[in-house]
C-alpha cells in the first residue's frame, strides 16, 4: 500500500488471503516517497516467489503502475477513496495505464475483490487452492439462494431484519 492510511481498506485483502491460506506480505511502498525501494521490490518480486501483487493507492495512485513497470507478474490495483475526488482519480489512474503495462483494477476500496482475483490467478497452478475457491463460490451461491427464498416466502421486511442483525 502507498501509505498506512490505506491499511483499513487493504486489511480486507489480508483477511481473504488468510481465509484461503495464501501466504502474503504487506508493505508500505510509495511511488513518490520511496521510488527506489518500490522499484527494487517489484524487480525482485518474481524471484522471491510472489505470484501476484495487490497494490492499493489513492489520489494519483501511481503505485500499481510503477510496480507493473518493473515486473512481469500480474499487478492488481485497488483505488483507495481518499482526497476530494473520493477515489475516482485513483481509479482512472489505474485503468488508464499505457498499452503494454497493464494493471488489473478493481472497484474503489475493492481490496476484497482484489484478493479474490489474486486467489483465482494463483489457483490456476494450485489444485488445492482451486478447490477452496470453488467451495467458497458454492457458499456464495447457497447464501444467495437462501436470501432469495427468505424474500419470496417471508417478504422484504424479514430479509431487512436479518441484515440488521448481522
Amino acid at each position: 500500500m502507498g501509505s498506512d492510511s490505506d491499511l483499513p481498506v487493504m486489511a480486507k485483502a489480508a483477511e481473504v488471503l488468510e481465509f484461503f491460506g495464501v501466504e502474503f506480505q504487506m508493505a508500505i511502498l510509495s511511488a513518490h516517497r520511496t521510488p527506489v525501494e518500490t522499484m527494487e521490490f517489484a524487480a525482485r518480486a518474481e524471484e522471491e516467489g510472489y505470484g501476484v501483487l495487490i497494490a492499493g493507492a489513492g489520489m494519483a495512485a501511481h503505485l500499481p503502475g510503477v510496480l507493473a513497470a518493473h515486473t512481469s507478474i500480474p499487478v492488481i490495483g485497488v483505488p483507495i477513496a481518499t482526497g476530494p475526488l473520493r477515489g475516482e482519480d485513483a481509479l482512472f489512474s489505474m485503468v488508464q495505464m499505457p498499452s503494454g503495462v497493464p494493471v488489473a483494477t478493481v472497484g474503489i476500496n475493492g481490496a476484497k475483490n482484489a484478493a479474490l482475483l489474486a486467489v483465482a490467478i494463483l489457483s490456476l497452478s494450485d489444485p488445492v487452492l482451486k478447490e477452496k475457491l470453488a467451495a467458497y463460490r458454492q457458499t456464495l451461491r447457497e447464501e444467495c439462494r437462501r436470501k432469495a427464498k427468505t424474500l419470496a416466502q417471508q417478504g422484504y421486511r424479514e430479509l431487512l431484519q436479518g441484515k440488521s442483525e448481522q
